[in-house]
């Protein structure tokens, strides 16, 4: 049999290829040299043509961006139909040479729906599907399906297996796009339409999260438009999840993503790991939200009996009734606290003015203007009316309602003394995961105080019509018609607006609302992280990513229905991927006796790949942990790829310093750069949505008596690998392990 690189269809498809990599050469040297005169030209002219010309640079930057990532597997895949006509090409992106002649179909263009969906029982007019294997710019194999064997009849085809090619590649640290091996079923999803909250149900190895970046692509490409200019919203888990993703949407040439974890959903805050997860379970609780919305209330007083004021020699008294009436006014407005404040404050001062006009026996009316200005100027109104009413910061009410058990018991009612108790902390604590959906809630509920930007707006606006006044005398000095002055200032002066990029501008405001919210290990949100996702993300327009048996949290739920029922009913779907790509099927097979051990309901996907059974091995004790794991480790470190060592957090730190002095200098990574290294040490929480090619678990029943569902964090650990698993135990093994004929023994 001739070797893939010697065929009539490698040779025939070389000159194609090479054809679209000179094409794509002469785009991005355009692309360059437009970039680098848009650069040179930026401080020129203008104000206005300066911020245009900086709008030119980043849209150039990002198109010189698509290009450059399209070098890596610009094109791999061909369609033949049974119709008469060209044959489709299909890539990282849509390539056109001058004439506009079609030489490459984007990925995501309907066009090239068929490459992903046909089969032969649904052809879609296909006759054949071709893989193009790449190896840099050069084809080193064809991979062909044939759908109707008829319309191809006498042609040379190669066998399939670009998938298996792709599932044996060795990991980078790095997760890498799909493109080229989107299965049916992944498709399906990718493709799904935009509108409500699409649950991508499916077990470890599924591709869920690739599924869903590829989802985020796609629907940046279809719905442009709509998406880009707010754009999208990538929730993971952890910081180390986001380092692993981070390449593939700017890999498929788009930029308008914003990646954050749950701690970082609250602009200025990066939460901490709560301690206990009880806590957590209570502050995710949605009873929270009334909570708040109590202690926010019980911030806007009314005093127990009347003040004396002095108001620039006058006596006046502040009654309770007086607060009352204008209390209720403020909060009939239906403003957040800190903008109803004004509406309080003017209300109060009105009623405070009738008084101070009665002691001085003045006319209220036509002295209005010295009434009020005497009291705002009077220090012991400013006070009053600050203990009334004050203006609050999310992080002020949520520290002193938690420091304060009088006031918690008092806003809380509905949680028990044993709920409360779990949320008392210190103002000057550091906030944690659980406190930034909390921060949020209590930053919807204040508002922010609206009278500096309304001083702004109004000198903004005496400006812009000093600016069109003197653009009208520009217009008649030189007879410019078809032109308003409007018109006139919006070309040529910025008004001192600047733009930013999407990403800038949505990370620096809370308040902003993206076209579409993706959201990976959804299972492990509770109820008040959804309120914050909601309120980022009003049209509801969602792809969310999870797997119930895999939920670590106390506050995870039963079912989706649990979650999206109250959420968006009506508005939410569900689709599973049932495949496992990642895990060879001995290792499924163990981590799914694990599972069932504790859930005889629980179902488990089917790999796709046999493999090496797991090995489990017994140590005689903790002192030997270390040094077997890099016993395990030392076999394989010459090799490409990754390894991983999964601990429980206790034994996290003395196993990093047992395997730092005996693997290899710089083998090791521990914390945010453990994917940067051969050898990564983490927790379980570290390693969720992430795979490596070599896994070592360590003590599996601590890492399954961790907590409530600390077998659904075992179950996690056992199925990180795509290659070699290796258990190492001290203590007896967990329900669902096999017993071990000797101390090195392969699970059967």
């Amino acid at each position: 049999m001739r070797s893939p690189t010697e065929t009539d269809a490698v040779r025939a498809e070389q000159p194609v290829v090479s054809a679209m990599y000179a094409r794509l050469d002469e785009l991005t040297e355009r692309a360059a040299r437009d970039l680098a005169r848009a650069r040179r030209a930026v401080t020129a002219g203008t104000p206005a043509a300066q911020v245009e010309r900086e709008g030119m640079i980043r849209a150039f930057h990002e198109r010189l961006g698509a290009l450059s990532s399209a070098e890596r597997r610009l094109c791999f895949g061909r369609l033949d139909f049974t119709a008469d006509g060209p044959p489709v090409y299909v890539g990282r992106l849509s390539l056109a040479d001058e004439a506009q002649t079609l030489l490459l179909t984007d990925w995501r263009a309907p066009a090239a729906e068929p490459f992903y969906r046909a089969t032969s029982a649904e052809p879609m007019g296909v006759a054949r599907r071709r893989h193009i294997l790449l190896e840099g710019r050069r084809v080193s194999a064809v991979e062909d399906d044939v759908l109707d064997l008829d319309a191809v009849a006498g042609e040379h085809f190669e066998g399939n297996g670009a998938l298996m090619a792709a599932l044996a590649a060795r990991r980078t640290g790095r997760m890498g796009d799909i493109v080229a091996t989107i299965q049916a079923e992944q498709d399906r999803i990718i493709r799904a339409p935009l509108p409500g909250v699409l649950v991508v149900e499916g077990g470890p190895g599924c591709g869920k999260t690739v599924v869903g970046l590829h989802r985020a692509a796609y629907l940046l490409y279809t719905h442009r438009e709509q998406i880009a200019r707010s754009g999208v919203l990538v929730v993971g888990p952890n910081p180390l999840f986001l380092r692993y993703i981070s390449q593939v949407l700017p890999g498929l040439g788009e930029s308008s993503a914003v990646l954050a974890t749950p701690a970082q959903l609250h602009p200025g805050v990066e939460g901490v790991p709560e301690p206990d997860p009880r806590a957590a379970a209570v502050k995710g609780d949605l009873r929270m939200a009334d909570v708040l919305a109590t202690a926010v209330r019980q911030r806007q007083r009314v005093p127990d009996g009347p003040r004396q004021l002095v108001v620039a020699g006058t006596r006046i008294t502040l009654t309770p009734g007086m607060v009352a009436a204008a209390r209720e006014r403020a909060r009939a407005s239906r403003k957040p606290h800190n903008r109803a404040r004004r509406t309080f404050v003017l209300s109060l001062l009105d009623r405070l003015a009738q008084a101070l006009a009665s002691a001085r026996n003045v006319d209220a009316d036509s002295n209005r203007d010295i009434l009020l200005g005497d009291l705002r100027d009077s220090p012991d109104v400013r006070r009053e009316v600050n203990l009334c009413w004050m203006p609050l910061t999310p992080e002020q009410v949520v520290a002193d309602l938690f420091a304060d058990p009088g006031a918690l018991a008092a806003a809380a009612p509905r949680l028990s003394p044993r709920e409360r108790a779990l949320l008392a902390r210190p103002r000057t604590a550091d906030w944690t995961v659980a406190d930034v959906p909390l921060l949020d809630e209590a930053a919807e509920l204040l508002g922010e105080d609206d009278e500096p930007a309304r001083r702004a707006a109004a000198i903004a606006a005496s400006e812009r019509a000093a600016e069109e006044e003197y653009a009208r005398g520009v217009l008649e000095m030189t007879g410019v018609s078809g032109l308003t002055a409007g018109a006139l200032l919006d070309r040529y002066a910025d008004g001192g607006r600047t733009r930013r990029s999407v990403v800038d501008a949505a990370l620096a405001d809370r308040t902003w609302t993206y076209g579409h919210v993706v959201v990976d290990e959804a299972q492990e949100l509770s109820p008040m992280l959804w309120r914050v996702l909601l309120r980022r993300c009003p049209s509801r327009s969602m792809t969310v990513v999870g797997d119930l048996a895999q939920a670590s949290s106390l506050a995870a739920p039963r079912t989706w229905a649990d979650v999206f029922d109250r959420l968006v009913p009506g508005r939410w779907s569900v689709q599973g991927l049932t495949v496992n790509y990642r895990t060879p099927a001995p290792i499924m097979a163990l981590a799914g006796d694990v599972l069932r051990a504790v859930d005889p309901e629980a179902r488990v996907p089917s790999s796709v790949r046999d493999g090496e059974a797991p090995r489990v091995r017994a140590v005689p004790d903790l002192l030997a942990l270390g040094s077997t794991a890099a016993e395990e480790l030392g076999a394989w470190l010459g090799e490409e790829g990754r390894a991983a060592v999964i601990v429980p957090p206790a034994l996290r730190d003395p196993m990093a310093r047992a395997l730092a002095a005996a693997l290899p200098h710089g083998a090791l990574g521990v914390g945010g750069t453990a994917l940067d290294t051969p050898v990564s040490l983490l927790t379980v929480a570290e390693a969720k949505g992430l795979e490596f090619d070599q896994v070592v678990v360590v003590e599996p029943a601590a890492i399954a008596g961790s907590g409530a569902r600390g077998v659904h964090d075992l179950y996690v650990a056992l199925t990180r690998a795509t290659s070699t698993l290796v258990v190492l135990h001290v203590d007896p093994l967990p329900p669902g392990f096999p017993v071990t004929a000797d101390l090195a023994g392969s699970v059967a």
